[in-house]
């Protein structure tokens, strides 16, 4: 990997709760708030000073355009929601360049793990009801949320303990 373990374990620390609040959020109401994207851009842009060389910071925010223009023209054509777009754009300064397929990885198996998760316990009465009002067990989209903050507390987690 080429994040170092000690800029994965500050980000981690204040990435996590954001992805976690996210995910919620988004299989409760199938979105994902506006203040959880801005969230994240705000951690990046502080823990990012501290967690990065200061030649490597300002290149990361070109993650951000490039994966926001590209979430913005899968959201014009349907294929994913805005809130996605944006909150899977927030989360791109995270990721090493480097690492940029390895996340692509990462993120398909645990958006895998995550829809097989979710419908299982969509099916699964007892489980439904600790959580009765949550809005994707009804609706036949997928809460992309749990997938993009999941994809990226796993890249994380791993840069913890295999970044450079």
């Amino acid at each position: 990997m080429y994040i170092s373990a000690s800029s994965a374990l500050w980000f981690l620390l204040f990435a996590a709760p954001i992805c976690i609040w996210a995910a919620s959020s988004d299989m409760k109401t199938m979105k994902i708030p506006n203040k959880a994207v801005l969230a994240l851009i705000f951690v990046f842009a502080v823990v990012g000073l501290i967690a990065l060389p200061l030649s490597e910071y300002p290149w990361r925010y070109v993650h951000l355009l490039v994966i926001l223009a590209f979430g913005f023209v899968l959201n014009m054509v349907g294929a994913i929601g805005a809130g996605d777009a944006k909150f899977a754009a927030a989360m791109a300064p995270f990721v090493a360049r480097g690492d940029a397929m390895l996340m692509i990885y990462f993120f398909a198996a645990v958006l895998l793990a995550a829809f097989a998760t979710h419908r299982l316990f969509r099916s699964v009465p007892a489980l439904r009801n600790l959580t009765p009002n949550w809005e994707s067990w009804e609706n036949e989209k997928f809460p992309m949320g749990l997938a993009l903050g999941g994809a990226l507390i796993f890249y994380l987690s791993a840069g913890v303990f295999y970044g450079a």
